[in-house]
């Protein structure tokens, strides 16, 4: 039997609680699907104008034209790939989009040092990397809202956001670092390494440690905080 009780305003300690205490795998599952997208995401985006600039040459204004590729990548993304989160699973579609995101960039890097790709061949990689990457990232962002009690769903979304977004702030700042004046390729394949690393880890976190949500509702995956069961007041 359930009994449910009127809980108006959630405190932070009890926040706190529930995500450390009452969920903390699910707090790690979440904490770091966000923050391995964001870095990526972050890495990638905001200093692609330096690394065709500084190791492919172009112009800065012919750089504005390369942005429409990530663009489409991260919209096809989510409406290509969205339905299998549902048919197949969260976890194993989570595991499968950051794996191969993280391939295919760790492809490029390898081939980016070898200086054997365009410009244009660079930008498909990351546009294929971002086609990925953006649907388990958009599957992250769901499962983040849907994992906690109803009363923290919003609460928890919006911490593990502002959590992924520091890491997310540094990102640019490190691979800005890599680039350098473009003299040499090996930091920044490195980098790529790196960036491909954390998003393949990212995935293996959510797979083994993930929890499933597929086709299920949202109290089957967890109570609110206003449910209290008889055994809990005894």
């Amino acid at each position: 039997a359930m009994t449910v009780t009127p809980l108006d305003k959630v405190g932070f300690l009890t926040i706190a609680r529930v995500l450390l205490k009452q969920y903390p795998t699910r707090t790690l599952v979440g904490a770091t699907m966000m923050i391995t997208q964001a870095f990526l995401y972050n890495a990638i985006f905001f200093t692609y104008a330096l690394v065709l600039t500084n190791f492919f040459g172009l112009k800065t204004s012919e750089t504005s034209v390369y942005f429409f590729p990530f663009a489409i990548g991260n919209l096809l993304g989510p409406i290509i790939l969205g339905r299998f989160f549902d048919t197949w699973g969260r976890r194993q579609m989570i595991f499968l989009t950051y794996l191969v995101s993280g391939l295919v960039l760790a492809t490029s890097a390898f081939l980016f040092r070898a200086d054997a790709i365009s410009a244009t061949v660079q930008v498909v990689f990351w546009c294929v990397s971002f086609f990925f990457a953006s649907a388990g990232a958009s599957s992250a962002y769901l499962t983040v809202s849907e994992i906690f009690p109803l009363e923290l769903r919003s609460q928890a979304i919006s911490y593990f956001f502002a959590l992924a977004q520091i890491f997310g702030a540094v990102a640019p700042a490190i691979y800005g670092a890599f680039i350098g004046d473009g003299s040499s390729r090996e930091p920044l394949f490195w980098g790529y390494l790196l960036g491909s690393a954390v998003m393949i880890a990212g995935g293996v976190v959510a797979l083994v440690f993930g929890v499933d949500a597929a086709r299920k509702g949202l109290e089957d995956i967890t109570q609110p905080l206003s449910v209290l069961t008889d055994a809990s007041k005894k």
